[in-house]
């Protein structure tokens, strides 16, 4: 197998053929609509408030519901909370959510029709260590065998289907001092566990890489496929970007992600995880999986990518003043009151190579410095990559020029980014000019190229935030601190802050973030420099201004203009 090879072809699209698993009566994988999931953030011991928002989610569209459970006690509470929803005439699936606790999964697994795992904390524990050797790294693999078997069997005997969920953020310890902190450990960090599953023939599984950064998230996954290709497995794939934030920086994000992935053809559920009410999540799901659901597969020929896939790499250009040559991509404008687009261009733009709207390719003569690829047909980065095939290749910086003729401003940031975020996660940009001729707003299309550049890690120029979207662990209001926290320092330029629901995952998972935010108890949160807790424990009340003063003394502080 080509090492290159992760989806049907390259150049078109084509959905893998996963294998179907059933999930209660719901079909996941094979030839079945990619399904759209959210999860709870009430406590699992309320069940009338788990119940009730769990009622909220399924109206609004989800088809499966995650509820978390880190112990023993959440974990039997699914069973009333299963029987009051079925009460109540919803059928959905459950997903208990598991952290740590094998013995939570096995009770979980004969309550709800799905567990999830995480296999970076299910059984391995950290403890300082980082140098393992061989036959210690075996036996790790071996504890793995003897710890899920039992939860194995259970799933078998229930139908219970089982996602291993790899998170960069929660790699054990023993996996990162071989992989390190990597797409490449994420995927073997799953793969010990689905080598196991396949041997004690058990194959009700879905699979997912997550983490805050979507090039990670991106090569993970498609390195994952290409794994499971390799080993001849075909197991569904769960798609999502963790704490993508709020608002539209979430969405964005999350498109970036989820929308290059599934436009390889890769993905039978999705999540878009946003720090809100979790029935906000599935209005802009459903908007991201339309635009594949019923889309049939090219099926013309079978390519590979000629460049790696799983690592970031950006093409060769030459330098024509700002634009190409490993500089970060600039943005444009058709409108000369911008005061941030980089570029300003006339109302009489022509592309030098164009793909006619019945999606035909066509190429003119290259007659400018720049490089320029429009297209109005149903999948820029097929297009895009058909260009580099069959095109002249040159070292002119190139350009990436879309109209989107929506109305509505949410569908026009998904659209975008799931087109832009494929081809700047894959280094193929050195420009991007987005139209809007529907929004009055000029500097819509201005302000949404900026901030698909930062979700795909290509161009930071405001604040960062990785904000996750809090669950049943969560014990302060993170809604509330990530608008109040936003408010002073959405001016901190290139500045990270990670704002996390709980300790168990939160350190881990706002890994590479400069300030951390983190619940830590019942209304308390514990402040991070790093990587390191430097302020414990304090009443939510007092911790924003908290955080502010430390982003102070770190000498990181700058007045807003």
């Amino acid at each position: 197998m080509d090492h290159f090879q992760y989806c049907y072809d390259f150049l078109s699209y084509n959905r893998w053929q996963t294998r179907e698993v059933k999930i209660g009566s719901l079909g996941l994988g094979g030839q079945n609509p990619i399904r759209i999931q959210s999860m709870t953030n009430t406590d699992t011991m309320n069940t009338k408030a788990t119940v009730e928002q769990s009622i909220r989610m399924i109206e609004a569209g989800c088809e499966l519901v995650r509820i978390t459970a880190p112990g023993i006690r959440e974990a039997e509470n699914l069973a009333v909370i299963k029987k009051e929803l079925r009460r109540c005439g919803y059928q959905t699936p459950l997903v208990a959510d598991i952290h740590f606790n094998p013995h939570a999964a096995e009770i979980a697994a004969r309550l709800v029709e799905k567990i999830r795992v995480n296999p970076g904390n299910f059984t391995d524990r950290n403890i300082g260590k980082t140098d393992f050797t061989d036959a210690e790294f075996s036996e790790s693999v071996e504890k793995i065998r003897d710890r899920i078997a039992p939860l194995l069997k259970i799933c078998k005997e229930n139908g219970t289907v089982l996602r291993i969920g790899s998170n960069q953020g929660s790699l054990s310890e023993r996996i990162v001092s071989r992989f390190g902190d990597t797409p490449q450990g994420m995927v073997e960090a799953a793969m010990e566990f689905v080598r196991i599953c396949a041997d004690l023939d058990f194959h009700q599984l879905v699979l997912s890489m997550k983490s805050s950064n979507t090039r990670t998230m991106v090569f993970a996954t498609r390195l994952l496929v290409h794994q499971m290709m390799s080993e001849g497995f075909n197991y569904p794939i769960h798609l999502g970007v963790t704490e993508a934030g709020e608002g539209e920086d979430g969405r964005i994000k999350s498109a970036v992600g989820i929308g290059t992935l599934l436009t390889d053809g890769i993905g039978d559920t999705i999540r878009v995880s946003l720090t809100e009410a979790p029935e906000n999540e599935l209005i802009p799901a459903k908007k991201l999986v339309d635009r594949f659901n019923g889309r049939k597969n090219a099926m013309e020929h079978r390519t590979i990518s000629d460049k790696n896939p799983y690592e970031y790499e950006r093409r060769n250009s030459v330098a024509v003043d700002k634009i190409g040559g490993g500089q970060v991509p600039v943005v444009f404008t058709k409108y000369g009151g911008s005061e941030k687009a980089d570029v300003w261009v006339s109302h009489d733009f022509v592309a030098t190579e164009t793909i006619s709207k019945d999606d035909s390719l066509t190429t003119t003569n290259d007659v400018s410095a720049l490089s320029v690829i429009s297209s109005t047909g149903n999948s820029l980065i097929h297009h895009e990559r058909n260009i580099m095939a069959t095109a002249k290749i040159s070292t002119k910086p190139r350009c990436i020029h879309r109209v989107y003729d929506a109305c509505d401003k949410e569908s026009v940031q998904l659209n975008a980014a799931a087109d832009f975020g494929s081809l700047l996660i894959d280094g193929q940009c050195d420009a991007i000019f987005i139209e809007t001729p529907n929004i009055a707003d000029s500097q819509f299309p201005v302000d949404l190229s900026f901030s698909i550049l930062q979700a795909a890690r290509s161009r930071f120029t405001k604040t960062e935030y990785i904000s996750c979207p809090s669950c049943g662990r969560t014990k302060y209001d993170i809604v509330a601190a990530v608008k109040a926290i936003r408010a002073k320092t959405e001016h901190l330029q290139g500045l990270t802050i990670g704002i996390m629901g709980c300790i168990v995952n939160g350190p881990g998972e706002m890994a590479g973030a400069d300030y951390g935010y983190v619940g830590s108890g019942i209304g308390v949160v514990t402040l991070f420099k790093g990587k390191t807790p430097v302020v414990k424990n304090i009443p939510e009340s007092n911790a924003v201004d908290a955080l502010i003063q430390l982003i102070k003394d770190g000498g990181d502080w700058q007045d807003a203009e």
